[in-house]
């Protein structure tokens, strides 16, 4: 069996390769069904989907329960753009102490700030001598389901 995506322990760039969907122009209730009806399926470019700028989007896979609150879980694969600016509020994936977090990203009297999105995790907040380096903007989360 072939994987889905190349291994996720690392960043991947999405340049690298394009995987084309088929997509149904028609959105799908989650409440009250509604008649089906023919729609036109057309193919989609994943990553130009998930990514504005597919050679500086990368998929990272998700590891830990810190992001639940935004809808980032356990083993969800994120889309992360390093050609957008981030700011205030925006989710990111940081590297501090040299290694990559995802959190979100809070800039408050001239200080930067990574906030988890579950209770249960503290923020990040830089120490002296400590480096808090912003490496990308979070752009979409896809959660796989078992099946």
């Amino acid at each position: 069996m072939v994987p889905l995506l190349p291994d996720l322990s690392v960043p991947v760039p999405a340049g690298r390769f394009h995987l084309m969907v088929q997509t149904v122009d028609a959105r799908v209730p989650a409440g009250f069904p509604s008649a089906a009806e023919d729609h036109m399926v057309r193919r989609c470019d994943l990553v130009d989907l998930l990514g504005s700028h597919p050679q500086s989007t990368f998929f990272m896979r998700v590891q830990g329960h810190s992001m639940t609150g935004a809808g980032i879980h356990d083993n969800d694969i994120i889309a992360v753009d390093r050609a957008l600016e981030s700011r205030h509020g925006s989710i990111v994936v940081a590297i501090v102490d040299n290694e990559f977090t995802c959190k979100k990203l809070f800039l408050k009297g001239g200080q930067a700030y990574l906030a988890a999105a579950n209770p249960d995790y503290p923020d990040i907040r830089p120490r002296e001598g400590q480096t808090l380096e912003v490496w990308g903007v979070v752009t979409a989360a896809l959660t796989l389901f078992p099946h």
